[in-house]
Formats: structure tokens, C-alpha cells, sequence
């Protein structure tokens, strides 16, 4: 019926005839865009269609694996292959793979050949059985044929800073708030079209109701195709500006926080891709008016800041971690400055400062922590698109220096 109707309303407008025997290619390209307009935002392929090729059962001697790297500019990208259903069993058993670098910028033409290794494996959501066999999703980092890491292989550089710290038991929570538009790619979720929400941010932020909350089914459905896929989700909500959400991963150990959280982002992106909803991960996807960044919320504890006297050791991390802010700003997320202004619950990007409970700060000390005297610190600085891997790599290194620096004065609430 929509189709019948955005084809009626092309006619009209071209005064054309339905018994037309052809159409102009003006005429073609007014009728896509009538149905683009139509159906963006829902699916265009029919579930009764598709429901027929994923009602087939798969060979349960088989699996597909569903192959998933990062691309030279931070993006997920993958293929899929068949393996016999033995090889699921660990990392180990998977078999390298390689792809065409000079397609992803990640390789020259004349040597274009990337491999793929496997390092981390979970179920694949998109692709469930019920025969007692699962169908997997793999994470992969990148090298040359000669087995160097390409350049674009941040996991291979974190790993190490975690190498040869295993008794820290260091445990990273990340919050990865992200930003839900229309396809049209400038209107987000909520928002009239070529204008701005009537009401300012507030009653959006864990909200309820039509008028407040825009894109809670992709965020539940990002939520339990992750718990299915066995990434340590540990919670969602919406965020503060409109078409704004949150989801958290960990506590994860170490890699396997980047691992989980790079996963965890090709799968909103298929989650997104289903719902026909654009997802931005840009720090400032809106600059103009009176509204909230996006961030990934950097949480860190080691075995020694969860023992007894531990907030002493939290604020150790903290003064090298504000020792080398400029450091850590350089590879905390690209277009970072415009979001790290001191404003929308930011600490200036210039200057270095932490507080309890307070979100104004680049470190926040939670209240629980301070009553307790030890548990975990919130480095507030990363961008919603910073690289897990360089973030937490950054991190780890710069904590687990043995060095002497300055202590540094808390911001008091007064200040914030």
C-alpha cells in the first residue's frame, strides 16, 4: 500500500498515467525518493521473506563465523565463512583469515593481503540455532603476512601494557553512550526535522514516556543480543540529551575489556542496521544550543585500590594520570575538544582535575569509594568514539609506572 501510494503521488506530480509504458530517469529518481522518504526508518525487506531462509536449519556439522576487525578508522567491519562445528571450541582452534586491505585503507594494492587472528569468541545473536550448536561471532586483530601488526592495530599495542601485569587484576567498566538519528543522518531520534526539541535537556535522561525516551527498543534489543552473545553488558539508560543512550560493559579484565567493548559495537551496528536507524559515535554530533556530549566513561580498579587503604592507591593513579594528561587527551577520541569544554558535566580539555562525586571533573571519585576508602575511579575524559583498546592500554601503562609525581589538590563541590 505505501508503495502503491508513493508511486500515485509521483504520477500526479509528474502527470504521468499508470499506463505509462516507461519513466524518465527524473521521474525514476523522484520515485525513489518518495519511497525513501516513506520508509526510512523501518526495515524495507519483508520479515515473512526473510523468515523463510531463517527458519532452514543448518548442518550441525557446521558453524559460520562471522570474522569481526577494526577498520583504519576505528569502525567494525566483517565476513562470514563456514567452519567444521569442532573448531568453536577455542580461539585457538579457529583458523587465521585474511581480507583485502586496500579496501579498508589498511593495506597498499600491491600487497593488499591482511590476516586475521582470532582472539576472542561469542555467540552470534543474528544467527541463533537450537540444535545445541552455535553460530559464532570472532573477534580479530590485524597483521601483514610477515606477522608484524599493521599499523591500525591498537589491540596489539595495549597488549603491552597488559603483559607482565596479570596480579593486578585490573578490572575496566565502560560506558558507551552513542547517539540514534533518522537516515537522513541529521535528525536524531525525537527531534523535528531541520529544527530543535521544543524542551531542554532534563527530562530526557533515564526517562520514561513517548515524549521523552527515542530509540529504547534499539537499546534493549542492543542489551539482550549482547547478554545472548555473552558480553558483560551491565546495564543501559537513556542519556541526557534526546536520542541519546548509554550501555556498559564490564567489569572485564584487562584486553578483554577492548575485546567486549569493540564487539559490543558491531553489534548496535547490526542492531541499527535492522531498526533502519542511523548510530553515531561522534563526541558532538550536536553543536549548536545547550546540550550533552556523548562519552565513554573510563571506569578502573586494581586488586590493591578494592583492598583495605585502596583510595590512597586511587589517588596515586590519579596524580600520573594527570601528569600525563596531554598524553592521554591525544588518544582519548577524535574530535574530543569539542565536547571537553568545562560545560555539560566536562572538565575543560587544557586542564587536569579530579573531585568526589563530582562530574564536572576529568577523574571522579565515587561517594560509595570514598566512604569505603577504596574501590574505583571514573577517568571522565574518553569520547564516545575513543578506541578501547588505546584507552585502557593508555591507562594501564601510565598507572602501573613506578614514578613520583606531584599530588594534586581535589576540586571541592563548591568548584564544580
Amino acid at each position: 500500500m505505501k508503495f502503491v501510494n508513493a508511486l500515485a503521488l509521483v504520477m500526479a506530480a509528474s502527470g504521468a498515467t499508470a499506463f505509462a509504458p516507461s519513466f524518465s530517469a527524473k521521474k525514476h529518481t523522484a520515485l525513489n525518493a518518495a519511497l525513501m522518504q516513506d520508509q526510512t526508518g523501518q526495515s524495507s525487506l519483508d520479515p515473512a521473506v526473510i523468515a523463510k531462509y531463517a527458519d532452514l536449519p543448518f548442518p550441525k556439522d557446521c558453524i559460520l563465523a562471522e570474522y569481526v576487525w577494526v577498520d583504519a578508522v576505528g569502525n567494525t567491519r566483517s565476513k562470514t565463512r563456514t567452519l567444521d562445528a569442532s573448531k568453536a571450541k577455542s580461539v585457538d582452534s579457529l583458523p587465521k583469515w585474511n581480507f583485502d586491505g586496500s579496501s579498508t585503507d589498511q593495506a597498499p594494492g600491491d600487497d593488499s593481503e591482511v590476516i586475521l587472528r582470532p582472539c576472542r569468541i561469542f555467540k552470534d545473536p543474528f544467527r541463533p540455532r537450537s540444535d545445541g550448536v552455535d553460530n559464532i561471532l570472532v573477534m580479530c586483530d590485524t597483521y601483514t603476512p610477515q606477522g608484524e601488526p599493521i599499523p591500525s592495530n591498537t589491540r596489539a599495542k595495549a597488549m603491552e601494557s597488559f603483559e607482565g601485569n596479570d596480579d593486578q587484576e585490573v578490572w575496566f567498566g565502560l560506558e558507551q553512550e552513542f547517539t540514534l538519528f533518522n537516515l537522513d543522518q541529521k535528525t536524531p531520534l525525537g527531534w523535528p526535522e531541520g529544527g530543535m526539541p521544543s524542551r531542554p535537556q532534563g527530562p530526557y535522561y533515564c526517562s520514561v514516556g513517548p515524549e521523552n525516551n527515542f530509540g529504547r527498543m534499539i537499546t534493549d534489543s542492543l542489551y539482550k543480543a549482547c547478554l545472548y552473545a555473552g558480553i558483560t553488558i551491565s546495564g543501559t539508560n537513556g542519556e541526557v540529551m534526546p536520542g541519546q543512550q548509554e550501555y556498559q560493559v564490564g567489569p572485564c579484565v584487562g584486553i578483554d575489556a577492548g575485546d567486549q567493548l569493540m564487539m559490543s559495537r558491531y553489534i548496535l551496528q547490526r542492531v541499527c542496521e535492522d531498526f533502519q536507524v542511523y548510530c553515531t559515535l561522534h563526541p558532538k554530533p550536536i553543536v549548536e544550543g545547550e546540550w550533552n556530549g556523548a562519552g565513554m566513561h573510563t571506569n578502573v580498579s586494581t586488586k590493591k585500590m578494592r583492598e583495605e587503604g585502596g583510595l590512597e592507591d586511587i589517588k596515586q593513579a590519579i596524580y600520573k594520570l594527570g601528569a600525563k594528561h596531554a598524553e592521554h587527551i591525544a588518544i582519548y577520541g577524535e574530535g574530543n575538544e569539542l565536547r571537553l569544554t568545562g560545560a555539560y558535566e566536562t572538565a575543560s580539555i587544557d586542564q587536569f582535575c579530579y573531585g568526589v562525586a563530582n562530574r564536572g571533573a576529568s577523574i571522579r571519585i565515587g561517594r560509595d569509594t570514598e566512604a569505603e576508602g577504596k574501590g574505583y575511579f571514573e577517568d571522565r575524559r574518553p569520547s564516545s568514539n575513543a578506541d578501547p583498546y588505546l584507552v585502557t592500554g593508555k591507562i594501564m601503562g601510565t598507572i602501573m609506572e613506578d614514578v613520583d609525581v606531584p599530588a594534586i589538590a581535589p576540586m571541592d563541590k563548591e568548584t564544580a
